[in-house]
């Protein structure tokens, strides 16, 4: 009992103000008491055109009358509003059945309204209250409370399709982040088994040529896995966790590749716990390794290099082999291999078009990618308002 009165608590905690109930009918008495004093104040300063002006006394209670009859009774026609919506198979036929019950609002309350100008005058003048007396006061004055309740049942309308629109935006915009997310858990997902059968590949190369060094990756591999499926739900990561993934890659690679392969890491201390995506280096530098320094017989050169610059992460992973050549444009690089592909995919995903991702040569000789992202914290992308 204590446990559901506390979720009903929590429920109510995270409806907005406006939405409450009493918060509601506060407006709606707020209103109307707003409008009741404009028409006092009109009422009351053309009372002195005529030769007995009217106490502003009198005034009040003359106004503020009508003002709270409508006060009470617009709860009413909103209710007939949601009761009564205005769809595209029965707008006709609800239209038409707010005519009645504007005109039976509007008598009764035109009546009443009748009634409490009798006890407030009637008597001292000595004016019997007859039927007679109320229907012709009725029907000369009803027509108007008529118009107020169509008022309020527009005003109502209104609303509510304005308050669906938002809902329907929110519900868009959800639908639109979950299947984001979707994607990119999808292409996330893709580059495990990639990077996983390019490792078992390279294990089992190296089983009947150096058994220790094939153990060596095997449990590298196994750091790596550990690694990654400890943030296996989350997109993003910080950079020092990145680093931390890209050590036990580089590992397996030095292991397979001796010394033919040097690595230079040139990260900046304040860029550590920068957010990036998760799996991000991985395979730009595995793409670097698979064409730079695999097909050679010489030494080859990897480095990786992290600064922040005017509120943005700036990532370059640099490479002494071939570089781009005619026929191995930045383009077809893209279009042949799924890790790079992904990557780009995956950038254009989180970050839109506030990210950068080039690939060039290197005036000294071979490759740099060049990822920029914008710098923060907090483990949330920032939104493109955010941004701009």
């Amino acid at each position: 009992m204590i446990e559901e009165t506390g979720q009903e608590l929590s429920k109510r905690s995270r409806v907005p103000l406006w939405q409450r109930r009493w918060a509601r009918l506060a407006i709606i008495w707020g209103i109307w008491t707003f409008i009741g004093l404009v028409f006092t104040l009109q009422f009351y300063f053309a009372s002195y055109r005529s030769e007995r002006p009217m106490p502003f006394v009198d005034a009040v209670y003359m106004q503020m009358i009508w003002a709270y009859l409508f006060a009470l009774a617009t709860p009413l026609v909103l209710w007939t509003v949601t009761r009564m919506p205005l769809e595209r198979d029965n707008w006709i036929r609800n239209a038409l059945l707010h005519i009645p019950i504007s005109i039976v609002l509007g008598v009764l309350l035109t009546a009443l309204g009748r009634v409490l100008i009798w006890l407030r005058w009637g008597w001292l003048y000595d004016k019997p209250l007859t039927f007679e007396s109320v229907v012709r006061f009725v029907i000369a004055n009803f027509t108007e409370a008529i118009g107020i309740y169509m008022l309020i049942a527009l005003t109502g309308y209104a609303f509510s399709y304005y308050r669906r629109f938002r809902e329907g935006q929110v519900r868009t915009l959800q639908l639109e982040a979950q299947l984001s997310q979707a994607q990119l858990q999808a292409l996330k997902m893709q580059l495990h088994p990639h990077f996983l059968f390019n490792t078992l590949h390279s294990i089992s190369a190296l089983l009947n040529k150096d058994a220790e060094a094939a153990r060596k990756m095997i449990t590298r591999l196994g750091d790596f896995l550990r690694l990654t499926l400890e943030n296996s739900g989350s997109q993003e990561v910080t950079l020092r966790q990145e680093m931390e993934f890209l050590s036990c890659y580089l590992e397996i690679e030095r292991i397979r590749f001796q010394d033919r392969l040097v690595t230079h890491l040139d990260v900046a201390q304040q860029t550590l716990d920068a957010r990036v995506p998760n799996l991000i280096l991985q395979p730009i530098v595995e793409n670097a390794i698979r064409h730079g320094i695999a097909p050679r017989s010489t030494q080859g050169l990897i480095e990786i290099e992290a600064k922040q610059r005017n509120g943005r992460l700036r990532i370059q992973i640099r490479d002494n082999g071939p570089g781009l050549s005619a026929h191995r444009t930045s383009e077809n690089v893209f279009k042949k291999g799924l890790g790079l592909a992904n990557t780009e995919t995956r950038l254009e995903q989180l970050y839109g078009p506030a990210h950068s991702f080039n690939l060039s040569n290197n005036p000294n000789g071979g490759l740099i990618v060049t990822l920029e992202i914008p710098f923060h914290t907090n483990g949330v992308a920032p939104s493109q308002s955010e941004i701009a």
